[in-house]
């Protein structure tokens, strides 16, 4: 089947299989591989995208149902100019770890921000509760997703840490 689908302000025409999950059409043939694919069950939630600016998880999702859509992925956040707040708060409070789970994280922390620009704890742990991380015991991503939103709202201390700074934490954590 054609489809015709914008990825992070791009248009493609392809044909694909018509069971081709939307996941695999992003990684195989669009090359964007910060869309995780994790468990093809919509368990872990390592796979979220927006489409038309709804979370979705991409491994439940057709890509023919995408035709005529919008979606965006982790590698639509940056502004061109820089990290987006979202990707600067993970890095700021080391909610990366081993990463695997941090694209979906970071999908669904700035869908939450961008309709809750003050999100309470409660508010945080909600919206990621359909994704799994087996690593950080969920703590840093929820400074990280509170990070950024105070960031975005100009709440003191949330300022983005000097680069000769952000370069030490990283080394230490090394």
């Amino acid at each position: 089947m054609e489809i015709n689908v914008t990825v992070n302000g791009t248009a493609y025409q392809r044909d694909v299989e018509p069971r081709l999950l939307l996941v695999h059409f992003l990684r195989d043939e669009l090359g964007l591989t910060g869309t995780h694919w994790g468990c093809d069950t919509s368990n872990c939630g390592t796979c979220v995208v927006w489409l038309d600016e709804v979370p979705v998880k991409s491994c439940t999702v057709l890509a023919v149902m995408a035709d005529g859509h919008r979606v965006r992925t982790v590698e639509g956040l940056a502004n061109g100019v820089g990290l987006d707040t979202v990707q600067q708060g993970f890095t700021e409070c080391h909610g990366l770890q081993c990463g695997f789970c941090t694209p979906g994280m970071m999908m669904t922390a700035r869908w939450l921000i961008d309709n809750n620009p003050r999100p309470s704890e409660e508010d945080i742990r909600e919206a990621i509760s359909g994704q799994l991380c087996r690593c950080t015991g969920y703590e840093n991503i929820v400074r990280s997703i509170r990070w950024a939103a105070d960031a975005e709202a100009g709440v003191a201390g949330a300022e983005p840490a000097p680069a000769e700074a952000a370069t030490t934490a990283k080394e230490v954590q090394a």
